[in-house]
């Protein structure tokens, strides 16, 4: 619709204005047209911190390297690392995103149907499968006439195998659009099926109905090694059964990369869905110590292994509270004050990352096992494998120059070091598998989502 034009204003009387204060003017003019216009002038565009700090990640070229030998590890196996034979499915869960994007689909693909070759009739999911050739650990091993020449194991004291192959199978299909994976029938039951009795067990096995939450032994953080064995990945009748955090957040994300699964399912969404409202109603009722700003590491259902004077509910679980950012269990003002106590923790620790797994860490004597004293694995070492996880849960909040300055530590030492260590030492030592995947996943997806990001808020 054309409007009628207006007449012409009557010209403005001149007015004699010195040079600058004109020019200035002109300037000013042009900045609000050019906002009114949903563009950045160029002077306020080099000015921009966003803009400033796009082109440092742009710019960065040892994030172009990193980047480059995460792809290259990926491309050579599905096993956790070098020290490992398995395909464990927590591990494969954390590093499938860039492995699909530098490997075939199939062999991924297969390797997610044998998870379902073994699993058990109550629905449980083992740990990782290994060619039975190369079995040499002490594990009590399972068998499948589905799958010939393989063992498979299942670390009892851990709750997390079934929901990492939920994600693991969702991320898969997201990725590839392989819905007929979902349909595929092992040993007559689709995988979609599989999926869901998976869920089941961890319902009727592992659930403590007073709480709404799932449990499983104590261990340190998402640890797998329980305190009162020298080894300590069975579940027995010395074993301690509590709640954590970690188990029942990453149940909230495999609850969610379920229902995410076609086709749409209405009685199972109203189930699950739920099911995930207690969850999530009881980790806030029963785990978060609000006074403290923070997760408590355990709730026991029939005591703790630990001395009564013992104040365990003064550690921080770094692995956890990532995983519970990833479950959408912080608001964004939580986030914040968290990064802010671990960042201390860092600190007070005298650790090199994010990537920090507990602070303080349990005292020596604490885990029969050998391994776990303080400032050791699981028990107060520094690991890519969750600092990565937590700082993409950084950048999904909008804390993007956060993310990147917390990236940097840990992507300097693996080129330093030239290895996708498992672990490090407080002093910045590397320790454990060197070619370790799921170190190399997880930041090589943070790097590629902190670059799409700087990509768009370029001028």
């Amino acid at each position: 619709m054309l409007l009628p034009k207006r007449p012409a204003p009557s010209p403005p009387a001149p007015v004699s204005l010195p040079r600058r204060r004109f020019l200035g003017r002109v300037a000013a003019l042009a900045s609000f047209v050019a906002l009114a216009r949903n563009r950045i002038p160029r002077s306020l565009a080099a000015d921009s911190p966003s803009i400033r700090l796009a082109r440092r990640i742009l710019e960065d070229e040892e994030l172009d390297t990193f980047l480059e030998r995460a792809r290259a590890l990926l491309r050579t196996g599905l096993n956790a690392g070098d020290g490992y034979g398995e395909v464990w499915i927590r591990d494969l869960n954390t590093f499938i995103e860039l492995a699909l994007q530098v490997n075939p689909a199939p062999p991924l693909r297969e390797a997610l149907i044998t998870f379902f070759k073994f699993q058990g009739d109550d629905g449980n999911i083992v740990d990782g499968f290994i060619p039975e050739a190369k079995a040499g650990v002490g594990y009590r091993y399972r068998r499948s006439p589905l799958a010939p020449g393989l063992l498979a194991h299942k670390n009892t004291v851990e709750t997390d195998q079934e929901s990492s192959l939920v994600q693991a199978v969702a991320r898969y299909v997201r990725i590839t659009g392989d819905t007929e994976l979902l349909r595929l029938p092992v040993d007559g039951v689709p995988i979609l099926d599989r999926l869901e009795h998976a869920l089941d067990y961890l319902m009727k096995d592992r659930w403590s109905p007073d709480h709404d939450l799932l449990w499983g032994a104590t261990t340190v953080d998402w640890g797998d090694v329980q305190p009162e064995h020298p080894w300590g990945v069975e579940l027995d009748e010395h074993s301690h059964r509590a709640i954590d955090i970690y188990d029942n957040a990453l149940f909230l994300v495999a609850l969610r990369e379920f229902l995410s699964l076609p086709p749409a399912r209405p009685h199972a969404a109203a189930r699950w869905t739920a099911v995930g409202d207690r969850v999530r109603a009881g980790i806030r009722r029963h785990l978060w110590d609000a006074p403290r700003g923070k997760f408590k590491p355990h709730v026991y259902l029939a005591g703790s292994p630990f001395p009564p004077d013992f104040d365990e509910d003064a550690i921080w679980y770094h692995g956890g509270t990532a995983v519970a950012m990833e479950a959408d269990l912080l608001s964004r003002e939580e986030i914040v004050r968290s990064l802010a106590a671990m960042r201390d923790n860092v600190r007070r620790a005298g650790a090199a990352s994010l990537g920090l797994t507990v602070y303080p860490p349990y005292p020596d004597g604490f885990f029969k096992n050998p391994g776990m004293g303080a400032w050791s694995y699981q028990n107060g070492g520094d690991w890519c494998w969750f600092g990565g996880r937590l700082i993409r849960q950084l950048l999904r909040a909008g804390l993007v120059e956060d993310a990147y300055l917390d990236l940097k530590p840990m992507v300097t030492r693996v080129l330093r070091h030239n290895g996708f260590f498992e672990w490090w030492t407080r002093d910045n030592q590397p320790r454990g598998s060197g070619r370790f995947r799921g170190s190399a996943g997880v930041l090589g997806i943070v790097i590629q989502e902190l670059r799409a990001w700087a990509s768009s808020h370029t001028a």
